[in-house]
């Protein structure tokens, strides 16, 4: 368990609600504890159906979800839970082996993920992670907007325009563009950003930072001339259009 018990609460003062869905009893109760520990809301499901059904009644601020179910996959539940609760983020449990769930399983849209057999401390570090990245600030800034060019980020309302276009992102995808528009033309390396972004060693796997760069390309690159360019062998960079 985490060294220090301290209560990861939302802006509201309520407590993080949580739902673990697996189908196997010993990990989801393996998860519920730890997380319960955290001082976090848990509900649990075993099956797809159960688990949509459980996130329409519970409105879960971070569903552990494990990729193989025995109804239908995580993926799908992921996106049918999404349907009502676009912003929820997901961290998936895959299979050791299982390379090209851990794959399909970000490019769907999921936060994170984490490789059965798990460390439960590394486990509840990257729920924590996640989580305070898609709580909104309760603080009230002087000017919660960051501009960069046409590109417009209010870290109050949590809302991404470039020029007129409002554009939609996940709680990891604002987070990745926040670091990139608070340092313009600065050079950051897929280190600096894991170690912002994700906050924890990702063991390597810089790959992520790849994935998300593409999101965020697709997303806002697609709205104007190019703003997030790689520079070789060193990192990434948002640069303003002149």
């Amino acid at each position: 368990m985490a060294s220090e018990n301290l209560a990861l609460i939302k802006p509201d003062g309520k407590p993080v609600r949580a739902l673990v869905v697996d189908d196997e009893p010993a990990i989801s109760e393996l998860v519920s504890m730890a997380l319960r520990y955290e001082k976090f809301d848990v509900r649990t499901a075993a099956s797809g159906h159960a688990a949509v059904a459980e996130a329409k009644e519970f409105n879960p601020d971070v569903i552990v979800l494990d990729i193989m179910l025995p109804d239908f996959d995580g993926l799908e539940v992921m996106r049918r839970i999404r349907v009502d609760n676009v912003d929820v983020p997901v961290l998936f449990l895959t299979a050791k082996d299982a390379v090209a769930d851990r794959v399909a399983g970000l490019t769907a849209g999921g936060d994170d993920y984490v490789t059965k057999p798990f460390s439960v401390e590394e486990l509840v570090a990257r729920i924590r992670g996640i989580v305070r990245r898609s709580i909104v600030a309760s603080e009230v800034q002087e000017n919660p907007e960051i501009m960069v060019g046409d590109l417009i980020l209010n870290e109050e309302t949590y809302e991404v325009f470039r020029g007129n276009v409002r554009v939609e992102l996940t709680a990891t995808e604002f987070e990745l563009l926040r670091y990139l528009m608070r340092n313009p033309k600065r050079v950051l390396s897929k280190t600096q950003i894991l170690d912002r972004v994700w906050s924890y060693d990702f063991g390597g796997r810089s790959s992520i930072v790849e994935i998300y760069i593409s999101y965020l390309r697709k997303k806002i690159d697609s709205l104007g001339p190019a703003m997030i360019h790689t520079v070789r062998g060193v990192g990434y960079v948002l640069r303003p259009v002149v």
